[in-house]
């Protein structure tokens, strides 16, 4: 390990960690989730030089899945949103270990692929390793956090999240989404004990999707009585991002970080955003509403 650079939020709020090798591996063209996402943010965060390790990616993967990204030798379409070539593994074994990092320091990992889509067997909506999940066992299995909250608020629902835990009652994953809409997973009555499924119309602002938070998220997770909550934290329902339909502004995300913060000791990774204009600003509204809340 060995960070580097000075990731403070200012007034002493959650920590900012990425590393900028994230924004030459793994490159993708003229894909959505593209390279620069990460030149845009790296540069305010501390550099961590951290890789997560086999044994740890394989508490949400088959080993036979890792085999196959490790070996890649050749740019491949993985499906038909989703990109590899020989340095992906290099970029989610750096992504995945900075996301480790960022639970052992309660701290905010800036990394890329985004990771909520990947499935224990295969990679997903521009998802190879579910970063998110990773981190969640890790948690578990190496600092004794026995009961993980796991709360997306990417437009997209986290499909491949909810596959890995579903009917494990260790973790409770709570999504906000736009439904009906890609992956066309979450859906109305798909809630149970481990997972609560807030599946909201195209065109939700501010006021309605706060209020889907406060009445469904925050009473649940606090009955849940987490050790620590794990963000998924996509900023692609905002009203200006190219890929959905939902309508939040960077207050809702300033709000939705206090509120997030508020549900106890928190760690974050980054997931969706693609609007390269808007992303950073929606970023540090999310870290003001991290740090308001810890003050």
């Amino acid at each position: 390990m060995g960070p580097r650079g000075a990731g403070r939020a200012a007034g002493g709020g959650i920590e900012l960690l990425s590393h900028p090798a994230l924004a030459r591996l793994h490159p993708t063209g003229n894909h959505p989730e593209r390279p620069e996402r990460i030149d845009l943010l790296a540069p305010s965060a501390t550099t961590i030089e951290r890789r997560a390790t086999r044994e740890q990616l394989e508490r949400a993967h088959d080993a036979s899945y890792l085999d196959g990204l490790e070996r890649l030798t050749s740019p491949v379409l993985l499906d038909a949103d989703t990109v590899a070539s020989e340095t992906s593994w290099d970029a989610v074994t750096l992504a995945t270990g900075i996301a480790l990092e960022a639970v052992d320091r309660s701290g905010f990992a800036l990394v890329r692929p985004p990771g909520h889509h990947a499935l224990r067997g295969r990679a997903m909506g521009f998802c190879l390793v579910n970063v998110v999940a990773v981190a969640a066992r890790y948690a578990q299995r190496e600092l004794g956090l026995a009961r993980v909250a796991i709360v997306d608020v990417d437009v997209h629902h986290g499909n491949g999240t909810e596959a890995i835990f579903r009917g494990d009652g260790t973790v409770l994953y709570c999504s906000l989404h736009q439904w009906p809409f890609y992956p066309g997973t979450g859906g109305p009555g798909t809630s149970d004990e481990s997972t609560v499924n807030v599946p909201l119309s195209a065109g939700t602002g501010d006021d309605e999707y706060l209020a889907a938070f406060e009445t469904e998220v925050e009473p649940a997770v606090r009955s849940f009585e987490p050790d620590i909550v794990l963000v998924s934290a996509g900023f692609d329902a905002h009203l200006e991002d190219p890929l959905a339909l939902l309508e939040l502004t960077g207050e809702c995300f300033r709000e939705l970080g206090r509120r997030c913060a508020a549900l106890g000791r928190l760690a974050a990774v980054l997931e969706g955003g693609y609007n390269l204009r808007t992303l950073p600003g929606l970023v540090q509204a999310a870290v003001e509403g991290f740090a308001e809340e810890r003050s």
